[in-house]
């Protein structure tokens, strides 16, 4: 299956509408944008862009799928230029067309292109953002070199949620767990050190590198009251079992430490993001 087929799949799939939902992967466009924009992970990514470049006024927009964060940053005010190497009216250039005659966005300009072979002049943009296309570069380092090649001086490029992996079982670990990568084939995934170096050797200073429970950017669509309750319910269910082994001696504090430390229940433990397959990792740099 094509990665358009996979997604018009899945769609008649009730066991992928949880899914479908929350990757925006819906027919209608526009409620994708809408519930994108309402979303933690933009929220957050907005607070960043203002952080680190609260001057800026243009953005490319790498990877642009179906254009939910293309059109959400266009409807922010930015000038937005989107790069999607897919045609399609569903998860690509054809989708994003529709959303900007929608929106009767002028400040939106989109270009069916690879990230590899942007046709765009040097130091064009105060921004060049990247939401989950970074892994599946073809080539990283000329994927990154590119980026880096027309952002303007003192810019940000900032990939958000790519997949990281730290060895060749952990990748397998990865595709054998992705819910898609069994119809269309085209999942990837990089280890921290292949980004890093990418963007070192492009000429990026590495500004902040958000692993997986770094921000709510990359476990969403957790929520971070959820990641907090996740473990204070595990917690609590380690206290009632030892409520129900010693009695009311398990209110003592000093044995419900000693009892959480035995059973390795800690939050270092618990927030171990080995434990997710192809954990999502986030970067902010700026070009030297």
């Amino acid at each position: 299956m094509t990665w358009e087929e996979t997604i018009r799949f899945i769609r008649t799939q009730p066991e992928y509408k949880y899914l479908v939902d929350k990757a925006y992967f819906e027919e209608d466009l526009i409620l994708n944008v809408q519930r994108f924009m309402q979303s933690d992970e933009f929220r957050e990514t907005l607070k960043l862009l203002n952080q680190y470049q609260p001057n800026a006024k243009t953005i490319l927009d790498i990877g642009s799928g179906n254009g939910i964060s293309a059109v959400a940053l266009a409807l922010e005010g930015y000038t937005v230029v989107s790069i999607e190497p897919d045609s399609s009216d569903t998860v690509g250039a054809g989708a994003i067309r529709k959303l900007k005659t929608h929106y009767n966005l002028d400040n939106l300009e989109v270009y069916e292109a690879f990230a590899e072979e942007l046709q765009l002049p040097n130091d064009s943009f105060d921004i060049v953002y990247a939401r989950q296309c970074m892994h599946h570069a073809y080539d990283l380092g000329k994927f990154v070199a590119e980026a880096s090649r027309v952002t303007k001086k003192n810019g940000l490029f900032i990939t958000i949620r790519d997949h990281v992996i730290f060895n060749k079982n952990d990748k397998e670990w990865f595709l054998e767990n992705h819910p898609l990568q069994k119809f269309y084939g085209g999942e990837n995934a990089f280890k921290p050190t292949e980004y890093k170096n990418a963007m070192e050797n492009a000429g990026l200073e590495i500004k902040k590198e958000m692993k997986y429970y770094d921000s709510v950017i990359n476990y969403f669509p957790s929520t971070k009251e959820e990641i907090t309750n996740i473990f204070q319910l595990s917690k609590s269910k380690a206290i009632t079992h030892l409520n129900n082994k010693i009695g009311i001696l398990s209110k003592i504090s000093f044995l419900q430490k000693l009892y959480l430390k035995k059973i390795g229940l800690n939050k270092k433990n618990f927030y171990d993001e080995n434990k997710i397959p192809g954990r999502m990792y986030s970067y902010l740099c700026i070009k030297k």
